[in-house]
């Protein structure tokens, strides 16, 4: 039998402002109350000291005037000390002064029913002829009072004692205490009301949740930024990392603790520190890394409060969009072959029509070897397949354009030595991205020279070399540490080119290797730039 589910509604948990309200009234109402305690008995303890200091001169002061002293010696005592005692007590303000003989026999009383009475108290110490002060309950109830002896000589010949009632002194505390009470009350408001004012902005921004629901959606929060495949970066308005997930770490190379670490101290490329504090927005834009092209993203967070930076890898898409380009490159090549074997065909048939047996066999024969030699050449001396395909690609591709590529006679690359981790599209990258911009530039310098590019490919020790050198204008010594930037490039109008050498240098560092830039020195025969890579064959493809 299925349970009935409970009619009444789910009570939601009070609020994190709610739970801080409460437990701040709390504690303002403990700190106003201990401050209270702590005051009345300062208050009280202040008014019992003055009291005792109050009586204590009266008592002296009596007990050491010559006129009590002749008094208590002479045959009445009485009739003398009574009204004496009664203006000193109206004119100190004491509520009594009482003198008596040494037995404790009173002389002298407020209410002079008590005369002849003894004294209720304690007279031991001023009978051995000192001053003491107690608190006592006598004919007028409980009282601060002091017993001062009466001396002729060292001889005790009466007493005086001169006190406060505890009544007195509270009547006299009642006006602090009061006013004590109110500027409690009044704290206890204020310290509320301030508390309900910080607790009620709270509440606005954490959106009435309670301390439970916030863990939990920082947990759903952590989770999320640090799931997510495209990297996430927070910086504050100073430029400082609030955030970096796993995502933006591994693309920008990153580890250790970066929080409260300035953009420009994480050691990135220049051009990417620039757009991280640019004010302005950046929009799906190119950036290298060490190891990877990023897209970059940047929005601001509001006026002064940092920038929310995305990243997304696009390392592979580039060197997909590197082979698509080849492609087309060769698919154009073979077109234009195509036109110029239909023209030598037709030739070829023509000689025929004519009757130009001899010719045409002769000049089918010449083009065939042609043809042949260059790719028996190729693969005599790169048996690797890819790089065989890709330098007859590029060598057609270039005797297109206009442009003489040749293999250099020490190039020997045997099928079998390139190690597993140096992949073919990265070989790609590498070679295809050096011929083009050779060719490019031996283009660029035709009207000097004939247009030339040579490759070197060849095993060296434990290193594959790859070197290409161009009749271009070559490269100058000082621009030679920002050929391998992005967008770097010697054309005027680029259309958004600029990353092939970018590449180049972030392929060969991924696979542990090497990139240098030189001009000819005679060993090729090309005048222009050389540019040469050096791959480990011993090892696995660095990260």
């Amino acid at each position: 039998m299925d349970a009935h589910p409970d009619p009444r509604p789910r009570r939601r948990a009070r609020s994190l402002a709610g739970q801080l309200f409460v437990l701040q009234v709390v504690i303002v109402a403990a700190v106003v109350a201990g401050g209270a305690v702590l005051a009345y008995l300062f208050t009280t303890g202040r008014a019992e000291a003055a009291a005792r200091r109050q009586v204590t001169a009266v008592a002296r002061s009596v007990a050491a005037a010559p006129s009590v002293r002749d008094a208590a010696l002479g045959p009445d005592p009485s009739a003398v000390l009574q009204p004496y005692a009664e203006r000193v007590r109206q004119d100190t303000g004491v509520d009594f002064v009482t003198v008596m003989a040494p037995d404790g026999i009173r002389w002298a009383h407020r209410d002079p029913a008590q005369i002849g009475r003894p004294f209720l108290g304690h007279t031991e110490q001023a009978l051995a002829g000192q001053v003491f002060t107690e608190t006592y309950t006598g004919t007028l109830g409980p009282s601060v009072r002091v017993v001062a002896p009466v001396l002729d000589g060292s001889r005790v010949v009466g007493l005086v004692s001169a006190g406060i009632t505890v009544q007195s002194i509270s009547t006299q505390l009642r006006g602090p205490l009061i006013a004590l009470g109110g500027v409690a009350f009044g704290a206890l408001l204020l310290g509320g009301a301030a508390t309900y004012l910080a607790n009620a902005r709270l509440r606005r921004h954490t959106h009435g949740m309670g301390a439970a629901e916030l863990s939990h959606l920082y947990d759903y929060h952590q989770a999320t930024l640090h799931s997510v495949r495209e990297g996430l970066v927070l910086l504050d308005g100073a430029g400082r990392v609030v955030l970096c997930n796993d995502a933006a770490r591994e693309l920008l190379g990153l580890s250790g603790d970066l929080d409260g670490v300035p953009v420009r101290s994480l050691g990135l490329p220049p051009s990417l520190v620039r757009a991280l504090g640019s004010a302005e927005p950046v929009r799906d834009e190119l950036h290298l890394t060490a190891e990877r092209v990023v897209v970059l993203n940047t929005s601001a967070v509001g006026p002064g409060l940092g920038t929310v930076v995305t990243l997304r890898d696009h390392t592979e898409l580039q060197g997909l969009v590197g082979e698509l380009d080849s492609v087309r490159g060769f698919a154009e090549a073979l077109g234009a072959q195509a036109h110029e074997a239909a023209n030598r065909l037709h030739t070829v048939v023509s000689l025929i029509e004519l009757g130009r047996h001899r010719e045409a066999v002769d000049f089918a024969t010449a083009e065939l070897e042609l043809a042949q030699q260059l790719t028996d050449r190729v693969v005599a001396a790169v048996a690797e397949p890819v790089l065989a395909a890709l330098l007859l690609g590029k060598t057609a591709q270039a005797a297109e354009r206009g442009v003489e590529l040749t293999l250099t006679e020490d190039s020997r690359i045997d099928d079998g030595v390139l190690p597993p981790g140096l992949t073919p599209r990265d070989l790609v990258t590498v070679l295809g991205n050096l011929v083009d911009n050779a060719v490019d530039a031996a283009i660029e310098n035709a009207a000097a020279r004939a247009p030339e590019v040579t490759v070197t490919a060849r095993v060296d020790g434990t290193e594959l070399l790859l070197r290409v050198a161009d009749s271009g204008p070559g490269i100058e010594p000082d621009a030679a540490a920002e050929v391998f930037g992005r967008g770097w490039t010697t054309k005027a109008a680029d259309g958004g080119r600029g990353l092939g050498l970018a590449l180049v240098q972030q392929t060969a560092r991924r696979n542990g290797g090497t990139v240098q830039v030189g001009r000819s020195d005679g060993a090729v025969p090309a005048a222009g730039a050389v540019l040469t890579v050096r791959l480990p064959l011993q090892r696995e493809a660095a990260r």
